[in-house]
C-alpha cells in the first residue's frame, strides 16, 4: 500500500518542492493552502500522515490540529518558522507527533516522515500477507501490496471500501471497533457517511467472506459497540 501524505501549508513553492520529494520516494502527496480545502479534502479522503504549518490564513495550525485530534489519530507533524520553546510545547501537547522548525532540510523531513510512519503502522505490514482465515472450508489472504484477497485460493472482488475496511479490521484483529472509529479511519476524519453505510459495507464483505452470511463468524457484531474482526 502506498502511503498518503496531506501537506497543509499556504507556502505554494515549498509545498511543492515537498511534494516533488516524497513522491520521488513512493508516496502520494496532497497539498491544500488552508484550514477549509483541508477539512473537505479529509470529508472525501484519507491520508495516513499530515504536514502542518502553524501560520495559516484565517486560523492558525494550532486549531486545525485540536480539529483533527477530535476525531482522528492520523500523525502530524508540524512544520513551521515559528520556533519558539513555547509554540513546540504546544503543538506536542495538543496531539501533534513531532515538530520540524523552518527552515528544515529536505533529507531531515523525509527522514523524521519515515519514522513516524514505522512508529505508527509497523515497518513490515505493508509486504507481509495477513491470513484472517485458515479453515479448511474458507482460507481467506490479504496481500497488502497488490491490494488483493483471496478466498480457498479464489480472488475476491471487493470494491475499494470495502478492502480499505476489512484491511483495516485485520489489523486491529480481535478489537471491538466502534462504528464511530471505523467511518473516520476508514472513510475520512471529517467524512459525513452515515452509520448505515458501514451497515451495508459489511454486510456486502460477510456475502463475499462468511460461509454463512446469516450467520457470521469471522466478522461479528458487538452490540452497542460495533464490529470486531474474530
Amino acid at each position: 500500500m502506498t502511503r498518503k501524505i496531506l501537506i497543509i501549508d499556504d507556502d505554494a513553492d515549498l509545498s511543492m518542492l515537498i511534494c516533488d520529494m516524497y513522491e520521488d520516494y513512493g508516496y502520494e502527496t496532497a497539498h491544500v493552502t488552508n484550514a477549509a480545502d483541508a477539512y473537505a479534502w479529509m470529508e472525501k479522503h484519507t491520508c495516513d500522515l499530515i504536514l502542518l504549518d502553524i501560520n495559516l490564513p484565517e486560523t492558525t495550525g494550532f486549531e486545525v490540529c485540536r480539529e483533527i485530534r477530535s476525531v482522528s489519530a492520523v500523525p502530524i507533524i508540524f512544520a513551521s518558522a515559528r520556533t519558539s520553546e513555547d509554540d513546540k510545547i504546544t503543538g506536542l501537547d495538543i496531539g501533534g507527533d513531532d515538530y520540524l522548525s523552518k527552515p528544515y532540510s529536505l533529507r531531515e523531513l523525509l527522514s523524521r516522515t519515515n519514522s513516524l510512519l514505522r512508529r505508527t503502522y509497523g515497518g513490515q505490514e505493508d509486504t507481509q500477507e495477513l491470513t484472517i482465515s485458515d479453515s479448511d472450508a474458507n482460507r481467506i489472504v490479504i496481500y497488502p501490496v497488490e491490494r488483493r484477497v483471496t478466498r480457498n485460493g479464489a480472488p475476491v472482488s471487493l470494491a475499494l471500501r470495502e478492502y480499505d475496511l476489512l484491511l483495516y479490521m485485520a489489523r486491529h484483529r480481535g478489537e471491538a471497533l466502534p462504528k464511530e472509529r471505523l467511518i473516520q479511519e476508514v472513510w475520512g476524519a471529517f467524512s459525513e457517511v452515515e452509520m448505515s453505510t458501514l451497515t451495508v459495507h459489511i454486510r456486502w464483505l460477510r456475502e463475499k467472506l462468511e460461509v454463512c452470511p446469516s450467520r457470521p463468524e469471522l466478522i461479528q457484531t458487538v452490540w452497542g459497540i460495533g464490529y470486531m474482526l474474530q
